[in-house]
């Protein structure tokens, strides 16, 4: 990915600044000459010609004199002055707002990432720690300890692949991100493999099983860290929402031209309101699970797929439980 240099940013500034300049000088001259263009209106229209006395006396005529009544203009005088201070003003306000505007949603974007970030480290860190106390029981016990070591290391690399994937959707989200597609294409299933060890951590202690099935060797245009976030996503979701004891379903299978994944769970039926709105960032619903509503990870997920051309929806929910289904386009 190329992120946009500085200099592209100061230009965009200088631009704008300019733009802003413009505006408020233009629409300013025009209040002025059109409050200029009335007055003089009204002086011609209320003005009146009239001889000047000593030269009809001495000569029986003389030049006419345009005579203005100073009663009738200075009211306009007053009323233009108002109204050019009301419009100045008003232009001063819309400007500034112009002005604030991309502060204002830097501001947003920081609040975002921050909110983003803190959601999506929660999972990479409770893995962390549920690994080092597997690690610390199984070294007073004296077993062998190579595998959870490994497992941690994967645990940090993917705490490391989610930084990635939030500073890339907070360029993107900026406009300032340009991600070429992947040179190789990813593999749903070892995807979902990948993503329910992951999440094994966070469900064992809860008594919830994540049960992969499916061969499935078709494969999609998308990073494989990305595929394999999505993919963590939607396990993490659903094991959340699963009651104790219960089974995490993930399957992946290759329709025509799409390939579907599919994650279901045992857990209560999603209420019609709430399946409105989903895939909201941090949307907020009935306390179904460990943790209330569906925080950030659904959302991202349709980012995601939408980027991808793809889809994701609540394919069926009911009292026994819900499968959501990720639909990608297959590389041919």
């Amino acid at each position: 990915m190329t992120l946009r240099p500085r200099a592209a940013d100061d230009r965009s500034i200088r631009s704008s600044t300019l733009r802003i300049g413009l505006m408020v000088g233009v629409t300013s001259a025009l209040v002025i000459a059109g409050g200029i263009a009335i007055l003089l209106w009204r002086i011609s229209a209320r003005s009146r010609p009239e001889a000047a006395e000593g030269m009809r006396r001495d000569h029986g005529h003389g030049h006419d004199h345009v005579v203005v009544d100073v009663n009738d203009v200075v009211p306009w005088l007053v009323v233009f002055g108002i109204a050019a201070v009301v419009l100045l003003g008003a232009i001063a306000w819309y400007s500034a707002r112009r002005a604030v505007a991309p502060l204002a949603e830097a501001l947003r974007r920081q609040r975002h990432f921050v909110a983003d970030a803190s959601h999506e480290m929660r999972t990479p860190l409770s893995a962390l720690v549920s690994r080092t106390q597997i690690l610390e029981r199984r070294r007073a016990r004296g077993e062998l300890i190579d595998d959870v070591i490994a497992r941690l290391r994967g645990d940090a690399e993917a705490m490391s692949e989610v930084l990635t994937d939030l500073l890339t959707a907070a360029a993107a989200d900026a406009g300032s991100l340009q991600e070429d597609a992947p040179d190789t294409p990813a593999h749903p299933m070892e995807a979902l493999g990948r993503a329910a060890e992951r999440m094994e951590p966070l469900a064992s202690p809860h008594d919830v099983r994540i049960e992969v099935t499916g061969g499935s060797t078709a494969s999609v245009q998308l990073a494989a860290p990305t595929l394999e976030r999505i993919c963590v996503a939607l396990i993490d979701n659903a094991s959340d929402h699963s009651p104790q004891g219960g089974v995490v379903t993930v399957s992946c299978a290759q329709k025509g031209s799409t390939v579907e994944i599919r994650v279901g769970n045992q857990g209560p039926e999603i209420s019609e309101e709430d399946r409105a709105r989903v895939f909201e960032r941090f949307a907020r619903g009935a306390e179904t699970g460990r943790h209330r509503g569906f925080g950030l990870g659904l959302a991202l997920v349709r980012e995601v797929a939408t980027r991808a051309r793809g889809s994701v929806e609540i394919e069926e929910t009911s009292p026994a439980g819900t499968v959501f289904l990720l639909r990608l386009p297959a590389v041919s």
